[in-house]
């Protein structure tokens, strides 16, 4: 798709999300034993045939450089065009805050929007963990000759996100906002094929107003001054990781067959940072259930309905029950854990128990020592 250009917001960080976002951004967060977050839009863009996109960055994005490099392993690394990273460098010297809305963020890379030669731009967020079939959604929006399409999903991806109204002619005839549970509309997934050109009159319409939000301010502008927006359905998984109840249902999701099918579908491979390890060794009395383990760990206990990331170490007497461990963490001798999320690089000593619910996992920060 030449004439298309991918837009990743990946500067927010949810406070709710806690010590998981202390060093990165939300779409940085590890993800189902071997992903970032992020790695779900730069797929679906990079299967669609879209390989020329911007990644909107602002604070702690350490983590994202290091783990998106040049973009090859998306197929973006390219002499002219490819992944780009966008830090703020259109925002006034006294802006030291976060982003207030995602109009604000993008004005603040007018400069880059403005130079893109394709005459389409699809929005995206970085923390939304779905698999998008944007080459169908393109079809879609070119046929209808829409000048914006929706994506969106039967099931809200977050608790309180927008929801589209669609009329009997199937465009949107109302937006609501607040909109949580069943009822009326259909949830947003806040992705957007939009045209070029009617992206740069809405930021610039909102500058000159002083307006920040692109769905209460540019959108629903838009749409009352009887602007066409187009309806495309996501039917598969999605949700937005925005606290850490929601990270962790994300994550536990991933161990049932028909949402893992739904996020990881062979004709749309998700693809991350390539990072070659050896097997995973299980010793004479591990124990496995159920659970997702990466390579280059070593299981000596006992885990069921886990999620481990890469060089994990469980050592003998341990007893994991529904936790998601990251890289190069410890797990002591006849350790006991029950709904812990570990950051990366965690030692947990002999004989520790740590207990937390799904409603509220037990977090430990990264490179801590219990």
């Amino acid at each position: 798709m030449s004439d298309f250009h991918g837009i990743i917001f990946a500067y927010g960080a949810e406070s709710e999300l806690g010590a998981l976002v202390g060093r990165r951004t939300s779409s940085s967060l590890p993800f189902c034993g071997r992903y970032r977050l992020i790695d779900f839009a730069l797929s679906s863009l990079a299967n669609a045939g879209v390989n020329n996109v911007g990644v909107i960055m602002q604070q702690d994005y350490q983590s994202l450089l290091d783990h998106l490099g040049s973009g090859k392993d998306w197929d973006m690394s390219r002499r002219h065009g490819g992944l780009r990273m966008l830090p703020p460098f259109g925002l006034p010297e006294y802006h030291t805050g976060n982003y207030l809305g995602t109009v604000e963020a993008l004005n603040a890379v007018s400069a880059y929007i403005n130079d893109i030669p394709q005459s389409h731009v699809i929005l995206m967020h970085g923390n939304l963990a779905a698999n998008i079939d944007l080459e169908a959604a393109i079809q879609q929006h070119l046929s209808t000759g829409s000048d914006i399409t929706a994506i969106c999903s039967r099931i809200a991806p977050s608790p309180s996100g927008p929801h589209f109204v669609a009329g009997t002619d199937g465009f949107a005839k109302e937006l609501i906002f607040d909109h949580a549970g069943g009822g009326a509309g259909m949830a947003s997934l806040e992705t957007y094929i939009i045209s070029k050109h009617l992206l740069l009159e809405m930021m610039e319409q909102c500058k000159k107003t002083n307006r920040l939000h692109f769905h209460r301010d540019a959108m629903l502008s838009y749409l009352d001054g009887g602007g066409k927006i187009g309806i495309f359905m996501h039917e598969g998984y999605a949700k937005a990781i925005t606290t850490v109840e929601g990270y962790y249902s994300a994550n536990m999701d991933m161990l049932d067959a028909k949402n893992r099918a739904s996020m990881f579908p062979a004709g749309r491979p998700v693809r991350t940072k390539n990072a070659e390890e050896v097997s995973t060794y299980y010793g004479e009395d591990a124990f496995s259930s159920n659970s997702l383990v990466a390579d280059g760990c070593i299981i000596e206990g006992s885990i069921r309905n886990c999620i481990l990331f890469s060089a994990v170490h469980v050592e003998e007497g341990a007893e994991l029950e529904g936790c998601i461990i990251m890289k190069d963490s410890v797990i002591g001798k006849n350790v006991k854990l029950n709904a812990v999320i570990t950051d990366k690089n965690v030692s947990i000593s002999d004989s520790t128990v740590l207990s937390g619910s799904p409603k509220m996992p037990y977090v430990v920060p990264k490179d801590a020592s219990l």
